[in-house]
C-alpha cells in the first residue's frame, strides 16, 4: 500500500472523504444526454467562488464609512496593486452571476426540472435566487455613489407601503431616518458575512437534494427506472467524473473568455453593469435625473411601477417572485420536457420570455405613459404564464415519451 493510500485510509477512518467522492462525483450517475443548457449550474458555482474570493480582497481596503466609502473604492481602483482588476472582477461577476442563474432557471422551465421528484431542488434554487437578490442589493449600496445611495433610498422606502409595520420596518432596515452611515454599516455586515453564509448553505442543500433524486435531462426521462441488474447503476447514465467534469471545463473556458473580454474591454457595459451616476459621490441633496436599479432587478421594478397604487405595486412585485416557488404544482402536463410538449406551451413560454425581457428593458426607462402601458401589458402576460398554467398545460397536446434515452 502506497503512502497516499495509507493517508486516504487514515482520513476515511475519521471523515467520509472517499464515500462523498463516490456519492457526488465518481459514482454519481448523470444522464448521458446533457447538452449546452447544463453548463450553467456549474458556471453559477464558479461565479460564486469568484465573488467570494474577490470580495475578500476588496474588504481588505474598503472602508464601510459614509465619509470614506467612496474614496476607498477610488483608492482600490487607482492605488491598490491590481485593485482595479479585483473590483471589476467583482462588479462584472455580479452581473454574470445573474446571467448564468437566469439561463439556469430557463433550462428548468424548458425541460421541466422543477417537476416531481425535484420539487425541493427547485425550492432550494428559488431560495438561492432570493438570497442572491438580497446580496446584490446590499452590495449595490457599498460603493456609496449617487445611484447606490438613491437606489437604496427608493427600494427601502417601498417597505413603508406595508400596512401597520411599514414605517417601523423601513426605519429598522435603514437604522436611521434616512440612508446614512448606519445603513452602510449594516448592509456591509449582511453583504460580507450573513448572506454569503446563507448562500453557501442553500447551495449545499440544493446539490444534496439534486444528487438524492438525480439530475433531469432534455428528454425528461427518469434514468433510475432502468438499472443494470449487477452494478445497479442506471443504464442511461454515465459517471459525473470524469465525463461531465471534463465537459464542464469546456464551458468554463468559454465563459472565462467572455468574462475576461468584458472585464478588459467593457467593464461598465455601457452603463448596464456599472452606471455613470455611481462614479459620482453620494449626495443626499441632489437626486439623479432618473433612478433605476441594475438590469437584473428591472423586470420586477417595471411591474412595481406599472401599478399606480404603491401598496398593490409592492405586493405585485413580491408576488412576481413568490409565484415561481409554486411552479412544480402549477404545471399539470403529462410530460416534462419541451421536446414532447405541444405548440400551446411553446407559444406561451415564448410570450413569457418576451415579457420578462421587455419588462427588464422598460424598467430602465423613464415612466412615460407609453412605457407604463407597455409595462402593464407585459405584466399581465408575465402573471398569466403562471396563473393560467394549470389550464393550458392540461389541455396542451403532447407527444409520447420513450422509455429510455434515445441513442
Amino acid at each position: 500500500m502506497s503512502a497516499m493510500q495509507k493517508m486516504v485510509g487514515w482520513i476515511d477512518d475519521r471523515f467520509p472523504l472517499t464515500s462523498n467522492w463516490k456519492a457526488h462525483l465518481s459514482e454519481y450517475y448523470a444522464p448521458k444526454n446533457f447538452n449546452f443548457w447544463y453548463y450553467f449550474g456549474s458556471l453559477a458555482l464558479l461565479v460564486l467562488v469568484n465573488q467570494i474570493v474577490t470580495g475578500i480582497f476588496l474588504t481588505m481596503n474598503y472602508k464601510p464609512d459614509a465619509k470614506l466609502a467612496f474614496a476607498s473604492v477610488e483608492y482600490i481602483m487607482r492605488d491598490v496593486e491590481w485593485g482595479w482588476l479585483i473590483r471589476y472582477m467583482h462588479s462584472v461577476g455580479a452581473s454574470m452571476f445573474f446571467v448564468v442563474v437566469y439561463l439556469h432557471m430557463f433550462r428548468g422551465l424548458i425541460y421541466g426540472s422543477y417537476r416531481k421528484p425535484r420539487e425541493l431542488v427547485w425550492i432550494f434554487g428559488m431560495m438561492i435566487y432570493l438570497a442572491l437578490m438580497a446580496e446584490a442589493f446590499m452590495g449595490y449600496l457599498l460603493p456609496w455613489g449617487q445611484m447606490s445611495f438613491w437606489g437604496a433610498q427608493v427600494i427601502i422606502s417601498l417597505f413603508g407601503a406595508i400596512p401597520y409595520i411599514g414605517d417601523a420596518l423601513s426605519l429598522w432596515i435603514r437604522g436611521d431616518f434616512v440612508v446614512s452611515d448606519a445603513t452602510l454599516n449594516r448592509f456591509f455586515a449582511f453583504h460580507v458575512i450573513a448572506l454569503p453564509l446563507v448562500l453557501l448553505g442553500l447551495v449545499v442543500a440544493h446539490i444534496i437534494a439534486l444528487h438524492e433524486v438525480g439530475s433531469n435531462n432534455p428528454e425528461g426521462i427518469e434514468i433510475k427506472k432502468h438499472k443494470d441488474p449487477v452494478t445497479h447503476f442506471p443504464l442511461d447514465g454515465i459517471p459525473f467524473h470524469p465525463y461531465y467534469t471534463v465537459k464542464d471545463i469546456v464551458g468554463v473556458v468559454v465563459f472565462l473568455m467572455v468574462f475576461s473580454a468584458i472585464i478588459f474591454f467593457a467593464p461598465e457595459m455601457g452603463g448596464w453593469f456599472l452606471e455613470p451616476d455611481n462614479f459620482i459621490p453620494a449626495n443626499p441633496f441632489k437626486t439623479p435625473e432618473h433612478i433605476t436599479p441594475l438590469w437584473y432587478f428591472t423586470p420586477f421594478y417595471a411591474i412595481l411601477r406599472a401599478i399606480p397604487n404603491k401598496l398593490l405595486g409592492v405586493m405585485s412585485m413580491g408576488a412576481s417572485v413568490v409565484i415561481m416557488f409554486f411552479l412544480p404544482w402549477l404545471d399539470r402536463s403529462k410530460v416534462k420536457s419541451i421536446r414532447y410538449r405541444g405548440t400551446l406551451y411553446k407559444l406561451i413560454l415564448t410570450l413569457f420570455v418576451i415579457s420578462f425581457i421587455g419588462l427588464g428593458y422598460v424598467g430602465t426607462k423613464e415612466p412615460t405613459p407609453t412605457f407604463t402601458l407597455i409595462a402593464r401589458v407585459l405584466s399581465v402576460i408575465y402573471f398569466a404564464f403562471f396563473i393560467l398554467m394549470p389550464w393550458y398545460t392540461a389541455i396542451d397536446k403532447t407527444k409520447p415519451v420513450p422509455e429510455r434515452i434515445p441513442e
